[in-house]
């Protein structure tokens, strides 16, 4: 059964920095570009990074400088989050784009003072 398990979520301050990860069981992400995604009640879920098998990344606007995105082995992945804001408070999820695989639960950021 492939399973997406996002965790490392949590309560931050402004302008402090968390590191999700994300690992899939019975699949893999190699070679599939795997990206992170964020959803806030009410909205649509949203894309923030990509990264490729050749390790080539891609971001959005609003994350630009702050988050960067890895691989890990070959079922991980994960993304560093610095200088946090409250704007990015969301809950957040891994996949792959282009091949995409039952959605996790995601994992909940909350940035607040």
């Amino acid at each position: 059964q492939v399973q997406l398990v996002e965790s490392g979520g949590g309560l931050v301050q402004p302008g402090g920095s968390l590191r999700l990860s994300c690992v899939v069981s019975g699949s893999t992400f190699s070679p599939y570009i795997t990206g992170w995604y964020r959803q806030t009640p009410g909205a649509q879920r949203e894309y923030v990074a990509t990264v490729d098998r050749f390790g080539s990344t891609s971001y959005k606007d609003f994350v630009k400088g702050r988050f960067t995105i890895s691989r890990g082995d070959a079922r991980t992945v994960y993304l560093q989050m610095n200088s946090l804001n409250p704007e990015d408070t969301a809950v957040y999820y891994c996949n792959r784009p282009n091949a995409l695989l039952p959605w996790g639960q995601g994992t909940q950021v909350t940035v607040s003072s």
